[in-house]
């Protein structure tokens, strides 16, 4: 009887502590952790894919023809302005030079000697005045020689690189033939597409001059900040997009023409309503919370994202400050369930987050 009884108090006490454990079990589960949407100042960062463009780049084509006779500059290399980059072969140039000095000596006796006869009346002013034509179209003629005698020496118009040189010594190239390009780096642009959505908001900021900053293909930051210059006059019909020009400073000549890369414009927000990524979810493409009530009951509410940063979203519409919504236990709960829970402050959840706040 005795092991009997012993035993019946025993599965007694097995029975009341698994009933106690599993009552604390339930009231664990039961409890949700809740926050509040919190409001502060922030930004958030847009990236536009930029095309990089040099202060000046130029095409260097021949202003006469004739052979290279010496290539002074090798590719990529840096020149300042007015060095000689090509000589075009000068011998015919320089012949035409002599040969219009000469005509131009030759016009002078002649004024010189018609002007005395002038002097004294032995011939009209008509004649003098012929004379004094013909040497003016002379010296015409040898600074018209002088200059295509300067063609035959391309120089560089400013400090810059040269790109690639396109033939060798001995080449016969036509006027206007094409010999490289050279590219002012020292300062370059940088030009992407904005929304008019983007630009209105821009303009609406007055951040003239703004910063950014410029993200290159090796997803390196540029280590110069840019500002934001000048905006195009015209929206592009076909994709809705206004062009902005930023510039950058390049002192160590690290970006060339034409590299791509990604503008980093931060729009900061005043008063933004943040609240946890996690503490949402979607239906058909729309994203809801669950809003606790003063009776901790649970109900739907949809809300209107402005803006989706890591972790967090900045909301347009639907929440305030005051509201309390559920943070964990999102897929265990459905509309007008009664639970318990427990309050976190939305700046704690918040740090959590990594969220750097004001």
């Amino acid at each position: 009887m005795n092991k009997i009884a012993l035993l019946i108090s025993l599965c007694t006490l097995v029975c009341l502590a698994n009933c106690t454990s599993s009552k604390e079990a339930s009231d664990d589960i039961g409890k949700y952790e809740i926050t509040s949407p919190i409001v502060i100042d922030t930004s958030f960062t847009r990236e536009y894919v930029t095309q990089i463009q040099s202060l000046q780049n130029i095409e260097l084509r021949a202003m006469t023809k004739g052979f290279i006779q010496s290539i002074n500059v090798d590719e990529g290399q840096s020149v300042k302005s007015g060095q000689v980059l090509f000589t075009i072969m000068p011998k015919e140039y320089e012949a035409e030079l002599e040969k219009a000095k000469a005509e131009a000596n030759t016009a002078e006796l002649e004024w010189l000697n018609t002007k005395t006869l002038a002097e004294k009346s032995i011939v009209s002013q008509t004649e003098l005045a012929i004379a004094q034509a013909k040497l003016d179209q002379a010296k015409a003629e040898v600074a018209l020689a002088e200059l295509y005698l300067s063609f035959t020496k391309v120089k560089a118009p400013f400090d810059g690189v040269i790109d690639r040189i396109r033939f060798k010594i001995g080449s016969l190239i036509d006027e206007g033939t094409l010999l490289t390009t050279l590219s002012n780096n020292k300062e370059i642009y940088a030009y992407f597409n904005v929304s008019e959505s983007e630009y209105l908001e821009y303009k609406t900021k007055n951040d003239e001059n703004a910063k950014v900053s410029l993200l290159l293909a090796n997803n390196q930051l540029h280590k110069y900040k840019g500002t934001i210059e000048t905006i195009e006059g015209e929206f592009d019909n076909s994709t809705g997009n206004i062009a902005f020009r930023a510039k950058f400073p390049n002192p160590d000549l690290l970006l060339k023409h034409g590299e791509t890369g990604k503008i980093l414009m931060t729009i900061p927000i005043k008063n933004a309503l943040i609240i946890p990524q996690k503490a949402t979810f979607e239906i058909q493409d729309k994203v809801y919370v669950y809003v606790v009530d003063e009776n901790n009951v649970v109900r739907s509410k949809n809300i209107s994202i402005k803006q989706s940063l890591p972790n967090i979203y900045i909301v347009e519409s639907g929440l305030s400050d005051k509201d309390k919504i559920l943070l964990e236990g999102i897929q265990s709960v459905k509309d007008d369930d009664k639970v318990v829970t427990y309050y976190v402050p939305p700046r704690e959840v918040i740090g959590k987050l990594q969220l750097i706040t004001p």
